[in-house]
């Protein structure tokens, strides 16, 4: 297990130059992950078994905020970062401030991008930008039953 996964996208860059440079195919995929599920375990350990380094771009407290509201996130980014980092099949994260993750996408030019199965690929932020160098996206398919708003809504509801 690599001692420090959490990177700076900086040195996140860096890191994937040496990587390509000796042949391994760069995996990436985002999301908020405030409340980590089996959902999501299967998912990334399915996009890892497609490439040799999988890098997950995380949102900030601030970016998960407006995309989801003023009641998330339930845990800290660096609480989110913690439990993923925990995660075998996870190589790298790194945290991004922007609505989306486009502009880390397009610096870091992985070989693939994994969404899962409640995306469309049309829809995948940074698919066009991949697919234009020969990369590819990958829709993993959803896990049903696993979703972080409806176990919120649940719990809500006790």
């Amino acid at each position: 297990m690599r001692e420090n996964k959490i990177k700076t996208q900086r040195d996140l860059l860096e890191i994937v130059k040496k990587e390509k440079a000796s042949g391994k195919r760069i995996g990436f995929t985002n999301g908020c992950f405030d409340i980590l599920h089996l959902g999501h375990v299967k998912y990334l350990q399915m996009a890892k078994k497609e490439c040799d380094t999988l890098i997950i771009g995380v949102n900030s407290d601030s970016s998960v905020k407006k995309l989801k509201g003023d009641a998330r996130p339930l845990n800290s980014q660096e609480a989110r970062l913690a439990v993923l980092a925990s995660l075998e099949c996870v190589d790298y994260l790194t945290v991004f401030e922007e609505d989306t993750p486009e502009a880390l996408i397009k610096a870091l030019s992985p070989d693939t991008i994994f969404k899962g199965g409640d995306w469309r690929e049309k829809d995948i932020v940074g698919s066009g930008h991949v697919k234009g160098y020969g990369g590819t996206v990958r829709v993993i398919p959803y896990v049903e039953g696993y979703s972080t708003t409806d176990f919120i809504e649940r719990i809500r509801k006790t």
